[in-house]
């Protein structure tokens, strides 16, 4: 052996191909700071005027109200919320399986974004231009579709957000953009009732509500689709088949014992929203209801949104979103009590006020906790997979709701809600465990 030759190198390609993944990690992360200023700014003004129209659309008050007042049906309430939460059912999946080997994200947001916001105007135009039978179609026909974009849309943008906003910060994000939304649209909402609606402002106060709730959240897509800067990640799933993606599914779910429970808490919790149209239409049955009394309503449920997001933001960031959920839930619970057991409008407005803080905190943590769990390259299977779970529960509740409300009365619905979110409330406490103690890949 000749003892002065070197000594051979063993080639070493995975410490090269690892050097180049830290690399495009690093690049990746320094885009995000880099343009975080701009991308926060872009966030909290798309958010603050979309939950403030989508709030005036989707708060248990003013479409369950409508509902009725157009039919004179619990059942038709029902089954308005019913399909819409149907229209969520597959389009979340269909979109996570379309957008998840995207470099860029942003242009189907806005295709997915704008199709929600023209069901709202479809939903205004039909109370002007149609009556009875062929109204209340039409209205259900836009539910539906609102609740289509809305499942495909979620998933577009929570990605985007994932993408563009450091974890530790995003809860702050919606805590802010909420509570200025929420703010606004609590306004509105007591002038929408008030004024809109009691004077019957241009033939129909609700279309104009509805109309109003239109401009603003198209006003929040413009400016975030000339605000936001997105990053291309490190790595992006190869194009897969449909059906192929959708066999994926069960290994996705038991892949995480933490994540496969935190989809039991969200079917059940969203399963007890079979009483939440029927909140306000218990209140008129027991005190009355003008439009007066419906915006002060809405004003104490989104007035306590805007207050308790800030709280539910901060707590998040600080110490993970599984406590959220926890105090949130509880929340629904004492809630939902409370407007069993009293009658009179100063209990009345409490409890509106607690379920305005406990579904705002079930919103912030069930979207947030979602973004923590597993691998990013399928993050958006994973919010599509929880979105439809939560839609085919959401979409028995309501319809299922309506029957036995006109078959047994509101406080049978109100029973079984409650036996819900407590099933809910013991499963998270006991099996679903924070996610923010792993580390992020």
């Amino acid at each position: 052996m000749d003892e002065s030759a070197p000594p051979a190198v063993e080639p070493r390609p995975s410490t090269d191909a690892s050097q180049d993944m830290a690399a495009r990690e690093a690049t990746f992360q320094a885009f995000i700071w880099d343009n975080l200023r701009r991308n926060y700014i872009g966030n909290f003004v798309h958010g603050m005027l979309g939950m403030t129209g989508f709030r005036l659309i989707n708060a248990p008050t003013f479409m369950p109200a409508y509902l009725h007042l157009i039919s004179g049906s619990n059942t038709i309430v029902g089954l308005g919320l019913a399909l819409q939460q149907v229209g969520g059912i597959i389009s979340p999946l269909v979109a996570g399986a379309k957008i998840e080997h995207r470099a860029k994200i942003m242009p189907a947001a806005i295709v997915l974004g704008s199709l929600g916001r023209l069901a709202i105007l479809g939903m205004a135009l039909s109370g002007w231009f149609l009556r009875d039978q062929a109204q209340v179609i039409t209205l259900l026909l836009f539910l539906f579709l609102f609740g289509v974009f809305m499942g495909a849309q979620r998933v577009a943008f929570t990605l985007l957000m994932s993408r563009v906003i450091p974890v530790g910060l995003r809860g702050r994000l919606q805590a802010w953009r909420n509570a200025v939304g929420g703010l606004i649209a609590a306004i509105l909402a007591y002038g929408s009732g008030k004024y809109l609606i009691d004077t019957n402002v241009l033939g129909n106060g609700y279309s104009t509500t509805f109309v109003l709730a239109f401009l603003l959240t198209s006003a929040g897509l413009w400016f975030l689709q000339h605000q936001i800067r997105e990053p291309a990640p490190p790595t992006i799933r190869e194009p897969t088949r449909m059906r192929d993606r959708m066999r994926d599914i069960p290994g996705l779910i038991a892949a995480d014992p933490a994540y496969r429970w935190f989809l039991v808490v969200q079917m059940l919790a969203t399963s007890a929203r079979i009483a939440t149209p029927f909140y306000i239409l218990h209140v008129g049955a027991t005190m009355g209801l003008d439009g007066a009394t419906l915006g002060l309503l809405t004003l104490a449920f989104l007035g306590a949104d805007t207050v308790s997001n800030i709280l539910w933001g901060y707590l998040g960031d600080r110490s993970g979103f599984r406590i959220v959920l926890l105090l949130s839930i509880a929340g629904w619970i004492a809630a939902t009590v409370l407007l069993m057991t009293f009658n009179a409008p100063a209990a009345i407005f409490l409890a509106f006020c607690i379920l305005g803080a406990a579904q705002a905190g079930y919103s912030m943590a069930s979207q947030t906790m979602i973004l923590e769990f597993g691998h990013r390259d399928d993050l958006s299977m994973r919010i599509g997979i929880s979105a439809t779970a939560e839609g085919v529960t959401a979409t028995l509740g309501p319809l299922v709701g309506g029957a036995v409300a006109d078959l047994l009365g509101y406080s049978v619905v109100f029973g079984a809600s409650l036996g819900l979110l407590a099933a809910g409330f013991v499963v998270l406490l006991i099996a679903v465990r924070e996610p923010r103690a792993r580390p992020v890949t």
